[in-house]
């Protein structure tokens, strides 16, 4: 789909929105004028869509092709930043919107945080270091293929053409990783390690990039992915294993925190705000993990009082991942015990929303090449179609306790990521399709982290074993603050890392070593979660206070998730002026249509 054709139905949208407003007996209406923000932000959106395809296919976007990939060339870079420094200049030249939740007022704010963020951590210059298991080319791209549609003979010449393309992007890969060495720039070692092995992985009968055929039912489609697979994908995947092997390690640096990168001091403090959309300063992100770790063990010491007959936190922790009362015997009952539990979870959604997502969610395992994954969730279709998907960790099963996998499965479905993201996309025209597409680690990971606790009001923990679980979930994310700024700015070593999260959560210590690979490789990102949680509950206790028996909780959460994927800062905003109309009106609760 072209720039002007999107723009064009970005419009049209717009316009019936408005028009469909009015009752029947109304008279018509002349058009009203796109404003300016509406018009930058179908430019926005439309030239992004450009630019990474593979958003048409996540989120299944009608009318959209499913033929290319992301340019991931320096040039085409180079280029887009120019576009994103004009459309900053347009918008700071508009007059920022005062009609908090109108639609102007969700997109001008979404839009203005997005591209001033991406103005501001092109100082971290990550696209020269993405070499590690967490942040490399293979632990996102090969997952569109997973959800690439080939139900016609069109769609699947044009899931050939995006095969097609897969060499030429790791190619480029290669070249960006080649050159960030020279410019002093690369992914700490440890987390570099597994990577050949993990992108060789794909380099099998049950790759992805063979998969996709067993979706169609035609032997010419099959035979034809198989050649571009043997012949050019394949290879590819060879090569850039090799030369992470033979060329990489060996040059990349042995200190992981982010300042032993060019500009790295400079590039954290721009990483926490583009993940979380505030930016409390390093100091004050390890102070806050610190109180909230006081907290939380304050909290599990209770709980071990009460149903675990006492003892330490630490070796209670430890147990729960040795003993077998705790673990599992196989893989397959670690995804069974999350499967039995989501249905009761979807089920109580309707007490504490009014709104409630059409798309539903399955879970699945990790494929081999991302085995390393702690859990993660991938979109439905915007049109409800096709389900979100939980990949949930299921490796070294006798080592892993059951205590954290309800906690993990209510974070990443229902009431968390799945239950937010899918009504973002299922919102239709009441928000610009950016505030639907779009999102920050703050919001959507401090609901999820929200999501956790608020499960524990719906009585959804089985025992308190899963309580438990819980409450390490949230050690954790507490954890993370402290161990997030402690690697990067304080000159923690890994080891430190890895002692302090597995004291504070009952996490499997394969899943502390790969997180604690995580926060090395993608510095910033994991203070979001605890962030974005605390302002979250902040906000419902300061509602709750004011509203006194006026307070309804499904009127809250609608209104926390009703404008998509809005900032921190514009979430404060939106909530303060929904407790002024709520003591205002003094009408009831009204459950929105969907």
């Amino acid at each position: 789909m072209t720039k002007h054709t999107l723009a064009t139905l970005a419009l049209a949208l717009a316009v019936a929105l408005i028009l469909t407003s009015c009752s029947s007996g109304d008279a018509p209406q002349p058009e009203p004028e796109t404003s300016r923000i509406e018009a930058l932000a179908d430019e926005y959106l439309a030239a992004t869509l450009e630019r990474y395809p593979e958003m048409g296919t996540y989120f299944g976007i009608e009318g959209a092709r499913h033929d290319r990939l992301f340019d991931n060339s320096l040039d085409a870079l180079a280029e887009w930043e120019a576009q994103e420094d004009a459309w900053l200049a347009r918008l700071n030249a508009l007059e920022a919107p005062e009609d908090i939740g109108s639609r102007d007022w969700v997109t001008y704010g979404i839009l203005h945080e997005g591209l001033e963020s991406a103005v501001a951590t092109r100082i971290c210059r990550t696209e020269l270091w993405q070499a590690s298991s967490t942040t490399a080319w293979y632990r996102n791209l090969p997952f569109v293929f997973d959800v690439q549609p080939v139900d016609t003979e069109d769609l699947q010449q044009q899931a050939l053409d995006r095969l097609g393309a897969v060499p030429q992007f790791i190619d480029a890969e290669i070249a960006n990783l080649r050159l960030g060495l020279e410019l002093g720039y690369s992914a700490p070692r440890v987390t570099v390690e597994s990577v050949p092995a993990e992108a060789r992985a794909l380099i099998s009968d049950d790759s992805p990039f063979l998969n996709i055929a067993n979706r169609a039912n035609s032997q010419e489609f099959t035979d034809a992915v198989g050649a571009i697979f043997d012949a050019e994908i394949a290879p590819a995947i060879a090569r850039f294993a090799d030369f992470i092997e033979s060329a990489y390690l060996d040059q990349a640096r042995e200190e992981i925190a982010l300042s032993a990168n060019k500009n790295g001091a400079k590039c954290y403090p721009a990483l926490v705000r583009s993940f979380a959309t505030v930016q409390p300063s390093a100091e004050e992100i390890h102070a806050l993990g610190l109180k909230e770790i006081a907290g939380i063990r304050a909290e599990m010491q209770a709980v071990i009082d009460e149903y675990f007959g006492g003892g330490s936190i630490d070796e209670f922790l430890r147990r729960v991942n040795t003993d077998p009362e705790f673990t599992f015997e196989s893989e397959d009952a670690v995804l069974q015990y999350s499967l039995d539990a989501l249905d009761g979870a979807r089920q109580a959604m309707a007490s504490v929303f009014g709104r409630l997502p059409q798309a539903d969610v399955e879970i699945k395992p990790y494929p081999e090449f991302a085995k390393s994954g702690v859990g993660e969730y991938h979109p439905s279709s915007e049109d409800a179609t096709r389900p979100g998907i939980f990949y949930i960790a299921v490796t070294d099963p006798t080592h892993r306790s059951r205590a954290p996998q309800q906690s993990t499965l209510y974070h990443e479905t229902y009431p968390g990521h799945h239950h937010q993201i899918a009504i973002a996309l299922e919102l239709g025209d009441r928000v610009h399709p950016i505030a639907r597409y779009f999102g920050n680690s703050g919001f959507s990971e401090g609901w999820a982290l929200y999501a956790e606790r608020l499960a524990a009001e719906l009585s959804l923990y089985g025992d308190a074993l899963d309580y438990m679980g819980m409450l390490s979930d949230q050690g954790a994310r507490a954890a993370r603050l402290v161990i997030d700024s402690g690697l990067h700015t304080k000159g923690w070593s890994r080891q430190q890392a890895v002692d302090y999260m597995a004291s504070n959560t009952a996490w499997a210590m394969v899943d502390i070593e790969n997180d604690i690979n995580r926060y090395i490789s993608w510095p910033g990102q994991a203070n979001a979660y605890m962030l974005g949680m605390l302002e979250i509950r902040r906000l419902r206790t300061l509602a709750e206070f004011e509203l006194g028996d006026a307070f309804d909780l499904r009127a809250f959460h609608d209104r926390v998730v009703g404008f998509g994927g809005t900032t921190l800062p514009m979430l404060h905003v939106s909530i303060l002026a929904w407790i002024e109309e709520t003591r205002e009106s003094g009408d009831g609760y009204v459950v929105p249509d969907r």
